[in-house]
């Protein structure tokens, strides 16, 4: 974990080791070394001189991880050709990662930090590469690491390295919900003007993450309760008016998109939100559940039609409902023909016995998917990555509302503490939203190898650290508040 990381020895005097490093890496607040006097501030000071160290830290990787995401949400190549041969996304992020070991390396540290999560999914990793020669096409299993799953894994690294203060996560949430919206914004222009629509009327996004209209509708999923909380603060007037078109154009887009798995994964998703923020913001939750109401009488009749088609299978023409559940059965039966080292990782649409029915297609559900192309090993890694997710958000959440009862009181202090943390507490309220409406979305598309999941964990990694360390430096009980949390 990242505690046993250590500075540079033979130099335990350099401020930039000795204080730095030993506050990055969980140090004990307050100390700064056998040679050094006692240094006491205030909670919030202590915060932000964490925060000015930070800064100076892997900014190159971090600037690269920003770029990254920029080309992955918003693909600028598909709008200027020019740019398609210079593979952007892979310059930004093998840029930042060697940006991130040279750093690292330099200050002497590991490579990376180690955390369960990061284990878990370098394990999911060998799993792939363990069953490839296994499967039925070895090369495309391999391809599906070298060429997808590596990148992911390059990414997550870059987070939860870099993303060490809380002005870091909100800048990169920033530009993902703003790629978000920008994403929703297109997807309703091309809606009204009957642009990249299929099956009778389906909005989908441009490409990429957003290449079909389920895949869009889970992503969005995915990030609205972010920018749904980003909404609700305290920001520029810029960001603020962006804000109030692309919240509306992201549900509007997942809507359009007309995806039952992307709708069910909206209600859920919004559920949870609003459980959460109850606590933090209660009007704010009314004002939700207000507008939410105002807006379904609203809905076009071609999507409430379509949402029908999950009770009443009759309502659906092109039989696509009947086409998923026979899938399911036959992901299911794949998973009990090969339990132990399945057909290979991306493998199942090759996978054609005589008696299958919808060949050459997709498991259509991630669990399933994961089941069939890996086995019961994989099965078991994966179901740690995504509970590891909603662990870290819970705990995350519970620190900082024990840390706000002990504060429970009508003080200056008391008050400035508690407005400086609620955004956290939101925080945390939205990653627990974002995981519910991936999970249940994902309960209709073969995504376990995609970004998105792996994107929320790295912020609920990186968030469940950053209200931990504030909190232990605020209360001075950071010890009792982890196992409070665990």
């Amino acid at each position: 974990m990242c505690g046993s990381e250590r500075p540079k020895k033979g130099n335990p005097g350099d401020p930039a080791v000795s204080v730095q490093e030993r506050l990055a890496f969980g140090g004990a607040p307050g100390v700064i070394g056998p040679a050094q006097p006692r240094i006491e501030v205030s909670s919030v000071d202590q915060a932000d001189a964490y925060d000015t160290t930070a800064e100076a830290r892997d900014r190159v990787a971090y600037r690269a991880l920003l770029a990254f995401t920029l080309v992955l949400f918003v693909r600028p190549q598909d709008q200027i050709p020019i740019l398609e041969p210079l593979h952007l996304a892979e310059v930004f992020g093998t840029f930042g990662i060697l940006a991130l070991a040279i750093g690292r390396l330099n200050r002497g540290l590991s490579v990376t930090k180690l955390t369960l999560e990061l284990g878990a999914i370098l394990a999911f990793a060998a799993v792939m590469l363990a069953t490839a020669p296994f499967s039925i096409w070895p090369g495309g299993a391999v391809s599906v690491v070298t060429d997808l799953f590596s990148k992911v894994v390059v990414v997550f690294l870059l987070i939860i390295n870099t993303l060490t203060t809380r002005e870091r996560f909100e800048r990169f949430v920033k530009v993902v919900v703003l790629s978000c919206c920008y994403v929703g914004v297109r997807a309703v222009l091309d809606y009204g003007m009957g642009l990249n629509l299929v099956e009778d009327g389906r909005v989908q996004g441009a490409g990429g993450l957003f290449g079909n209209p389920n895949d869009m509708a889970l992503n969005l999923d995915a990030f609205l309760p972010l920018a749904t909380i980003l909404a609700l603060g305290r920001g520029r007037p810029l960001l603020r008016a962006t804000l109030a078109i692309g919240v509306p154009a992201i549900v509007a887009a997942i809507i359009f998109s007309k995806s039952r798995g992307g709708t069910l994964g909206l209600v859920g998703m919004l559920l949870v939100l609003l459980f959460q923020i109850r606590r933090v913001r209660p009007s704010v939750a009314v004002a939700v559940i207000a507008a939410t109401l105002v807006t379904i009488p609203l809905l076009p009749a071609s999507f409430t039609q379509r949402m029908s088609s999950i009770f009443h299978p009759e309502e659906d023409p092109t039989g696509s409902r009947e086409a998923r559940k026979r899938l399911l059965g036959e992901a299911y039966q794949a998973y009990l023909d090969h339990p132990v080292l399945g057909l290979g990782a991306g493998q199942f649409h090759n996978y054609n016995p005589s008696n299958r029915e919808e060949v050459w297609r997709e498991a259509h559900n991630a669990w399933l998917q994961v089941a069939s192309e890996l086995g019961t090993g994989g099965l078991l890694i994966f179901a740690v990555i995504v509970g590891s997710g909603f662990v870290a958000g819970v705990q995350a959440s519970r620190a900082l509302r024990r840390a706000r009862k002990m504060r429970n009181r009508r003080s200056k202090e008391s008050l400035r503490w508690v407005a400086r943390h609620e955004p956290l507490e939101l925080y945390a309220a939205a990653i627990l939203a974002s995981l519910t409406g991936w999970l249940i979305a994902a309960m209709f598309a073969s995504v376990a190898y995609y970004w998105t999941l792996y994107l929320v964990l790295a912020l609920a990694i990186t968030l469940r650290e950053i209200a931990l360390r504030e909190v232990a430096d605020a209360t001075g009980k950071g010890h009792d508040l982890r196992a409070e949390a665990a």
